[in-house]
């Protein structure tokens, strides 16, 4: 079985997590309609048989949970376990590029899904540092590797990442003058782009958290629509006839990618059809007797228009994408032009838990955080519940030192610590060149070309999304004894 996060129970606020207690296995029973009655025996293999009294008997169907059963569940909190995962595996994925592989074969080309791959910058940094490559090199080789495999087209996703910085920005000052008219809801605004926080807050604390937490998708749901809808317009394609996969440092993005809100019925397509982990990846590669080193290298695709960038570019900030960072100098030039601001980030409790103030004679204008990990989360919430939370916006991710440290990485090899590996990827991520989103031609060129502009409604329909409190389940299996 493969790796899986974890889950966070209520009465566990330990960042490192175990399988719910309230998660069941369900049977399917078929009805039978006899005189004589029948009963269900368990096997020790876990397996379930029908017993009639005639002496006959049936094995029963097993029903599997799908990790949209999995979200609307209210049993646990992060929960993204392998056991639940039929569409989000890396076995999944070669069956799509195997029955490729076999339908031009067979002179049926047409049949085939056109298969997109998105890299996140983070795992292509796992995948360098495990395999000695410097990112740039690393980036080339998985889009080698996954060319091979089939893929179509693969995709750098800062575009996708510059778009969301912008959307959150413009969200943050729309928040900022909602709540200086007096909507009590509007800050502070809480990132939205960590899964794990989103499906520990809709499950957690419910409605009373949700509109705090900003609209704007996470890249990786933005690139998904940016396929499924820019690109297939572009290449004239059904979105049905594309096979979409990311390749994410978090378990958890299989679970953002099952939302329903991200499920067109309409043309019964999913932005993202498939998303791979680092640690998938590297064990693809281990069951092929595979080294990425060996692989070919090829430059990623750039079907965008506009002056293509230069690849594997990063945010300022942090390693999770500089939320905190671009949306602070934003407010700072947008709200205070007279005020110069001084970007420095501060720890105060301990290193995951860091702020930054814009202040002018002694009186705080803006106060920003960056959170990670579920002690810092949970202390954050509380005091948000309390009505003393002094923050404007917070940074939010699930793991600790944010996504670069995400549960899906390579872990540490040949006696390395956890932190010494995250430091090393830190210092990765620091020497790529810096992309400034606002100097993004071709993200300009998306808004007008395919969104219609800053203030249409397919921008937001694109762009947003929204979320929802899980109820609680009453069910007498989810008590705990």
């Amino acid at each position: 079985m493969s790796h899986f996060s974890g889950v966070m129970q209520l009465t566990d606020l330990d960042d490192f997590i175990t399988p719910s207690q309230e998660c069941i296995k369900p049977v399917k029973i078929d009805k039978v309609t006899t005189s004589t009655g029948s009963k269900i025996k368990v096997q020790s293999d876990g397996s379930y048989i029908q017993l009639k009294e005639d002496g006959d008997s049936k094995y029963l169907q097993r029903v599997d949970i799908s990790l949209s059963d999995c979200l609307a569940c209210s049993g646990c909190i992060t929960s993204a376990e392998s056991v639940l995962i039929t569409q989000q595996s890396k076995d999944e994925m070669m069956r799509i590029f195997n029955e490729k592989r076999n339908l031009i074969n067979s002179d049926q080309k047409h049949l085939a899904k056109f298969i997109v791959v998105s890299l996140s910058i983070q795992p292509v940094l796992s995948m360098a540092q495990c395999y000695n490559l410097t990112p740039e090199l690393a980036l080339k080789k998985l889009t080698g590797y996954f060319k091979k495999l089939g893929a179509d087209m693969v995709l750098d996703m800062c575009v996708a990442e510059d778009m969301v910085l912008l959307e959150a920005q413009e969200e943050f000052i729309e928040r900022y003058h909602s709540k200086s008219n007096g909507i009590k809801s509007s800050l502070p605004m809480l990132a939205s782009s960590c899964p794990g926080w989103v499906c520990y807050a809709e499950k957690t604390h419910g409605s009373y958290i949700l509109p705090y937490i900003s609209t704007t998708k996470s890249p990786q749901q933005v690139i998904g629509s940016m396929v499924k809808s820019y690109l297939t317009e572009e290449m004239s394609r059904l979105p049905q006839s594309v096979y979409h996969i990311t390749v994410m440092p978090c378990y958890d993005k299989k679970l953002e990618a099952s939302r329903e809100d991200f499920y067109n019925p309409g043309t019964n397509s999913k932005d993202v059809d498939c998303v791979i982990t680092s640690i998938e990846l590297e064990q693809l590669l281990q069951a092929e007797n595979k080294n990425l080193s060996d692989e070919n290298e090829e430059e990623p695709d750039w079907p965008w228009g506009g002056p293509p960038l230069p690849p594997l570019q990063r945010h300022a900030g942090s390693g999770s994408g500089g939320y905190a960072h671009h949306i602070f100098s934003f407010a700072a030039k947008e709200l205070f032009p007279y005020v110069t601001a001084e970007l420095t980030f501060r720890p105060l409790r301990n290193q995951d838990f860091q702020e930054v103030i814009l202040e002018k004679d002694n009186v705080v204008l803006l106060r920003f955080a960056i959170a990670n990990g579920f002690r810092n989360i949970q202390n954050l919430v509380q005091k948000l519940k309390r009505g003393k939370c002094i923050y404007d916006y917070v940074e939010i991710m699930a793991c600790p030192s944010g996504c670069l440290n995400g549960g899906a990485q390579i872990r540490p090899k040949d006696n390395m610590s956890s932190r010494e590996l995250t430091c090393k990827l830190e210092r990765l991520y620091d020497e790529l060149p810096i992309e400034e989103p606002e100097n993004n031609k071709t993200v300009h060129l998306l808004y007008d070309k395919w969104l219609g502009g800053k203030s249409s409604d397919k921008k937001k329909s694109m762009l947003h999304t929204s979320y929802h409190a899980v109820e609680k389940s009453s069910n007498a299996l989810n008590i705990k004894w």
